[in-house]
């Protein structure tokens, strides 16, 4: 009930009432008051029985009743080119542990289950939809807040900022240092600034919210934007560089402005450039691991995020959590979780390619 339903954090969960516990969840009046603790074995099947799929359910008899468990997993290789020692191993180790019923049979750990399925303690029943919603989340608001900000950085320091001050050339110098500097480093400042300073917006409190701390989906994301900014920016300005001059001459020659110019003129042209350099910092960003682990994601979450302010997990980290337990089951679960992780990544990009394909054709008519 606690991996299926729960809304609370897992050491929260025995002592709130159900109400709480179960948010959402179909109850009976008579228990919304009371903790998991109190309820009787009857009021729990019919609760699990009103609010679990028919799937889910049958999966939670095999392991919680009848005692379903996996002795041992072997490799594709293994099986395609070694099945008779396989056999060997899975009789010897039958003979020493003497299980009930022991069945040798084959399973993908890459599945539609896997894909929609939450984290589980158990490793046949885990999956990492949570963990897909918050990388969606957290790269989808990296996003809006990196593409803007970097393409008027590389606006003003290749259209306006001409004068060749110390200023302008210590901006260029540290956005192009920044570009190289270690993530993790991002991660203790958006730790510092995000989580910490600046705790009332990141956790939705000032916006009435009522969030514990700011290790939220926003904190993640204005940390993730400020890893790929220098990208962008760099990027950004190399296309907007390479746009001819003549283009500029005969638009001011027209009689337009200079923000006419770089609207109509200059940004159309150099669009292309500058979605490439977004979808480099996107692949970047997709996979990074360490600045959420520094600025507190979470490692076990059973919620779906719902909004900027929710809490979250995201794929790199639940990959990392797994490839961290001691069971063989969870380092396959790892593995199959990396597919789906370059999968999404060719996905976004594959988006990102065709809008930029578009343009450019446009552009050319």
């Amino acid at each position: 009930m606690r991996d299926e339903l729960s809304r609370v954090k897992p050491e929260d969960f025995t002592r709130v009432p159900l109400r709480e516990a179960l948010a959402g969840a179909t109850l009976p009046p008579e228990t919304a008051d009371m903790t998991i603790s109190q309820l009787s074995l009857e009021q729990q099947t019919a609760i699990l029985s009103a609010n679990l799929t028919h799937d889910a359910l049958y999966a939670r008899v095999l392991n919680d009743v009848i005692g379903l468990d996996i002795l041992k997993s072997w490799t594709l290789s293994r099986t395609l080119f070694d099945y008779a020692g396989i056999e060997a191993e899975f009789q010897a180790l039958v003979a020493a542990q003497n299980p009930p019923n022991p069945q040798l049979k084959s399973h993908s750990w890459l599945n539609t289950a896997f894909i929609t399925g939450t984290q589980s303690s158990y490793p046949e029943l885990a999956g990492i939809r949570t963990a897909i919603l918050g990388t969606l989340w957290i790269m989808a608001l990296t996003m809006i807040i990196a593409f803007p900000l970097g393409v008027g950085a590389a606006i003003y320091l290749e259209e306006y900022a001409h004068s060749g001050n110390w200023l302008e050339r210590l901006i260029e110098t540290n956005i192009r240092n920044l570009a190289g500097v270690p993530s993790i480093i991002y991660g203790l400042l958006g730790l510092a600034i995000f989580v910490r300073a600046l705790a009332p917006i990141s956790s939705g409190a000032l916006f009435g919210i009522n969030e514990a701390n700011g290790r939220t989906i926003f904190a993640a994301a204005m940390t993730m934007a400020l890893l790929i900014l220098p990208v962008i920016i760099i990027a950004a300005q190399e296309a907007i560089r390479a746009v001819p001059q003549s283009i500029r001459d005969a638009s001011y020659g027209l009689g337009a402005t200079q923000w006419q110019t770089i609207w109509y003129q200059v940004l159309p042209a150099a669009l292309p450039g500058i979605l490439t350099g977004t979808i480099l910092s996107m692949s970047r960003a997709i996979g990074e691991t360490a600045p959420l682990i520094v600025i507190g994601a979470s490692a076990v979450i059973f919620v779906d995020p719902s909004g900027p302010f929710s809490k979250f997990t995201a794929l790199p980290i639940q990959i990392w959590q797994w490839t961290a337990r001691p069971q063989e089951e969870f380092r396959n679960l790892a593995a199959a979780a990396i597919i789906v992780l370059l999968a999404l990544l060719l996905m976004l990009n594959s988006v990102a390619i065709i809008l930029r394909q578009r343009v450019s054709n446009r552009l050319r008519s």
